[in-house]
């Protein structure tokens, strides 16, 4: 079907009540439940119980949430390390009139999770593409921040080798160098987050924050400071469980005095940064000249390896 319009029509009420997966050749997106397993989509559950294939993360994981219902039914691995072999397979799925939904583990499917070169194929071979939104901790972190809701930047999880999550960090305080100014929301692995705030606070400098933990669970909490007291605070006691961050967007740019730049340095090399990258990321978000901040990082190493 390589030819047919990708602008389907939307199904009647009589059609959706008859067929909850669609017409024959259909791909839904399922969103699932982030913590509370009342926040199931009732339509979700329709259109995994009426889906002939039913593709997921993890097949434990859905499977336990399909046994919770009293339903079961296909379930097929699909994850970043089968993506590529597996989207020609579903692509023949749907192109012999099956109905295969994409559940993912947690939340909506696609927000760091793959799927989304599956739904480009499948879109680009005139497959009826849809999604059935629900739960998201992206956006109910957002919600409950009360920091400014959009513009906003989601950076999904930062790479966890700390040279390349100053990287990149680094580079987002370079896009607010030159004028990006948007709430940045980005997951964080429990056992991370204290050294990440505390990079987040060397790059960016002193910026309100918030860290929301177990969203929708029972030990739902809401944590609100600026990033360097999250950063102490987590480092003291580490969390527990699933953790999205929430930061404020940048403020008009003011040209950083000399002893901000010291500070900034200061505290990325206390949070283990190497000369280059605290040199690197406070360059950046400050618009300093590299080389300037470079000598200057390398001074204050110095001078701190000289105390006893």
């Amino acid at each position: 079907m390589p030819n047919e319009p990708t602008d389907h029509p939307p199904l009647s009420a009589g059609e959706a009540a008859t067929d909850p997966a669609g017409p024959p050749g259909t791909l839904t997106l399922v969103a699932t439940p982030i913590g509370n397993l009342g926040d199931m989509p009732p339509r979700g559950l329709a259109v995994l119980a009426a889906a002939d294939t039913v593709l997921c993360e993890d097949t434990r994981v859905t499977a336990k949430l399909l046994a919770r219902h009293g339903l079961a039914r296909r379930l097929v691995a699909y994850h970043e390390h089968v993506e590529s072999a597996m989207t020609p397979r579903v692509l023949g799925e749907l192109a012999a009139g099956r109905r295969v939904a994409l559940a993912a583990d947690a939340g909506m499917p696609l927000v760091s999770d793959p799927g989304y070169r599956l739904v480009a194929a499948a879109a680009a071979a005139g497959h009826r593409v849809t999604a059935v939104p629900g739960p998201s901790a992206v956006l109910a972190a957002l919600a409950l921040s009360g920091l400014p809701p959009h513009p906003f930047l989601f950076l999904g999880f930062l790479p966890p080798k700390p040279g390349q999550r100053r990287q990149r960090i680094a580079a987002v305080a370079a896009a607010e160098a030159a004028g990006l100014a948007a709430t940045l929301v980005l997951f964080e692995a429990p056992q991370r987050l204290a050294a990440t705030l505390a990079d987040l606070a060397a790059a960016l400098g002193p910026r309100r924050a918030v860290v929301a933990r177990e969203l929708t669970k029972l030990f739902e909490e809401v944590v609100r400071d600026d990033l360097a007291a999250l950063a102490a605070r987590f480092a003291a006691a580490p969390p527990r469980g699933e953790v999205t961050v929430v930061v404020a967007p940048a403020e008009a740019t003011v040209e950083a005095s000399d002893d901000d730049v010291s500070a900034r340095l200061a505290a990325a090399l206390a949070a283990g940064a190497s000369v280059k990258d605290a040199a690197f990321a406070v360059a950046a978000a400050t618009r300093r000249p590299r080389r300037a901040v470079y000598a200057l990082a390398l001074a204050l190493d110095s001078s701190s390896r000289r105390r006893p």
